[in-house]
């Protein structure tokens, strides 16, 4: 048409193809500009626009709830708040699990004991809860609400369902039940299977599972690698169930720790000692259990390992030349195991360093003190008749006579007494013995002191 502009063309690219031409320019709404995109700022108010409009539908169709003081807080439906009187929330429990609705019915059940713990329906709730919330996968919050009817409703027709229940998921745990973070399994938990068992000792102590579970925390303890507590468990078992088949059980886990401990950590004999100890009174309980065969062939084994360590601390004493001690545990093996290739090594040993040092270097200690001894005695016999020095003459020399200096005058003891004493008056006992005269005694001397005081 005549006096219309032209209207402008957006530039294309004249890099590339014609097919894969693109438009440049700046972004703006108009027809006329060189370009069809929408600017940054536009694009993002019209995401928030729409993400504004879903947000109202979804709000239309959920349940909006008013607290005084609170925001208003919308729930999706079926999760409204629930509420009512026991009956109430059995119904809305019940109706909930038939239609398939496990989250809002352990809800409803949940909320009827927590609300009214006093009502019939309490215990029956309390169970069926504990059952669903098993079955979604929540083992330990299963297991804690399990021991609600135990501790709260002992007289509930669920007692024993509830141990048993408790029970079989500590087992579960025991087994390697790993527990999951953010629904992926790290790491097992043998603190829960004890938790558990605990749980189940305690509130029922004279139970059918009490016994096992008892068991499963020396079990748990023992997989920790806390040997100590897993002793102490394990004796539990022996102590307080002595007739249970699981004390048998209980007896051979106490030698077996002692018996790892024995080959792999530790060199102390105690260990071995406590690990013969262990097998030795299980086979004197329990000589017909299954594992008595396995407990002769440990002991067997503790046997050979004795013996082992022994010929170890012979060969370290006789690398350091403690010729004697070493001797010593040679015998040892000797005596352990007769015929054995140890046993000849030792005797052979034996015999190079009696060679080596001579037979009185290898005598024990005793031996050489008696020695002394008799040695002592018979010195003392030559002497006799000599006035006996400390230590021996050959080993101290008498001392001198003290040198008297002529130019002092003597001691006033021996000067002669200027003073005359009275004679003592004989007394009747002294004239009737002439023998006590000729020889007196301690006894019959008196002093002039004693003489003057009075006997007490």
């Amino acid at each position: 048409m005549c006096g219309a502009t032209k209207e402008k063309q957006p530039k294309l690219s004249k890099n590339r193809a014609r097919g894969n031409m693109f438009f440049l320019g700046y972004a703006t709404l108009d027809g006329t500009t060189e370009a069809t995109t929408l600017r940054r700022s536009m694009r993002i108010r019209l995401f928030i626009l729409m993400l504004g409009a879903l947000l109202l539908v979804t709000a239309g169709r959920a349940s909006v709830i008013f607290r005084p003081g609170e925001k208003v807080k919308y729930v999706a439906p079926g999760e409204e708040e629930i509420s009512g009187n026991a009956q109430q929330l059995f119904s809305i429990a019940q109706e909930a699990e038939n239609k398939g609705n496990i989250g809002r019915a352990i809800k409803a059940y949940t909320r009827l004991w927590r609300k009214h713990p006093k009502d019939a329906l309490a215990p029956g709730a309390v169970f069926r809860a504990a059952e669903l919330i098993e079955k979604t996968g929540d083992y330990m919050t299963a297991a804690t609400t399990y021991r609600v009817i135990v501790e709260k409703y002992p007289s509930s027709p669920h007692f024993d369902e509830a141990i048993e229940a408790q029970f079989r998921i500590g087992e579960m745990y025991l087994g390697g039940k790993k527990l999951k973070v953010l629904g992926i399994p790290l790491f097992t938990s043998m603190d829960r299977a004890v938790n558990i068992f605990a749980a189940v000792v305690r509130t029922a102590p004279y139970g059918k599972y009490t016994a096992r579970a008892q068991f499963g925390i020396g079990l748990a303890r023992q997989k920790q690698g806390a040997n100590d507590a897993a002793i102490q468990a394990y004796q539990a078992v022996i102590d307080k169930f002595p007739n249970e088949p699981i004390a048998a059980d209980a007896q051979y886990q106490i030698g077996y720790i002692w018996f790892e401990a024995a080959r792999f950590g530790t060199n102390d004999q105690a260990a071995t000692t406590n690990a013969r100890t262990g097998f030795e009174d299980f086979l004197y309980k329990y000589p017909k259990s299954e594992k008595a065969a396995t407990a002769r062939e440990n002991l067997k084994r503790l046997d050979q390992k004795s013996t082992v360590d022994v010929f170890k601390i012979a060969k370290y004493y006789d690398k350091q030349k403690l010729y004697r001690a070493a001797v010593i545990y040679y015998n040892e093996v000797i005596r352990e195991q007769p015929g054995s290739n140890a046993s000849g090594e030792a005797k052979q040993r034996i015999e190079e360093i009696r060679k080596k040092v001579g037979e009185s270097a290898l005598q024990p200690a005793v031996a050489v003190n008696d020695q002394k001894k008799k040695s002592v005695a018979s010195r003392e016999e030559e002497s006799r008749g000599k006035p006996t020095m400390r230590g021996g003459d050959a080993e101290v020399a008498p001392l001198p006579p003290p040198d008297e200096d002529t130019a002092l005058p003597p001691p006033a003891s021996l000067l002669p007494s200027t003073t005359t004493a009275p004679e003592p008056s004989p007394s009747p006992a002294a004239e009737s013995s002439p023998a006590a005269e000729a020889s007196p005694t301690p006894e019959s001397s008196v002093s002039p002191d004693s003489a003057a005081s009075p006997a007490p």
